[in-house]
């Protein structure tokens, strides 16, 4: 039996893949998750879980630190990327962060399933008309989306209400913790991040793409 992931925050798109997933292949297990912090806490309930397949445009999970993220906490667990793009770059990007496939979201069925049965047996699998292309890329820049991989829960929160505008004092109330902790938690995001001051961390999280997710 197959056990996998579909992570995407579109419950149509996830019930389609779902239904014709099911159809294809015998006995295979599915579960869903709508963001980043229910796709994290998905890895963490499922033991043996196959296979990952991640929508990068989550809530929570903008550009790559969603994939660069699982990748860290859960470096076992296969991750091929969906996405409505197809973007040789963007690709390239994503399989040098770890993903071991891509599949376009206009696949047909039967594209899924040998991209996934070619990826549990430990292929890379891209579509045949993005390979050459994808290997022509430039080598990605990731250091950054690996910086912020390496914040914890609670300092990915702050930076995230730092990216909202909220002065100490607001972000003391909103995760229920003094203004000292909150300003113990934005010397850590800037040495973490390798920046001096409150805009350059708006920049990174604004550059990323980040948004608030309750993970933990």
């Amino acid at each position: 039996m197959i056990s996998l992931v579909i992570a995407d925050d579109h419950p149509l798109f996830r019930s389609a893949l779902s239904g014709a997933l099911r159809s294809e292949i015998q006995g295979i297990d599915i579960v869903e998750s709508y963001d980043l912090d229910s796709t994290l806490q998905c890895l963490a309930d499922l033991d043996d879980l196959d296979l990952l397949l991640l929508d990068l445009n989550m809530p929570g999970s903008g550009d790559l630190f969603g994939l660069i993220r699982i990748r860290k906490d859960f470096p076992d667990v296969p991750v091929a990327v969906i996405s409505g793009s197809e973007d040789s770059a963007m690709v390239a990007k994503v399989i040098d962060a770890g993903a071991l496939g891509f599949i376009p979201k206009t696949s047909e069925p039967s594209t899924y399933v040998a991209a996934i049965h070619a990826i549990l047996a430990g292929d890379i699998w891209l579509p045949d008309a993005l390979r050459i292309e994808v290997a022509n890329q430039p080598k990605p820049d990731l250091s950054m989306q690996n910086k912020v991989a390496e914040l914890t829960p609670q300092q990915y929160k702050v930076l995230c209400y730092l990216h909202e505008g909220l002065l100490n004092k607001q972000i003391a109330f909103e995760l229920s913790i003094s203004e000292a902790t909150v300003k113990a938690h934005i010397t850590a995001i800037f040495r973490k991040l390798d920046i001096n001051n409150r805009t350059q961390a708006v920049l990174v999280a604004s550059s990323l793409k980040l948004q608030m997710v309750n993970a933990s």
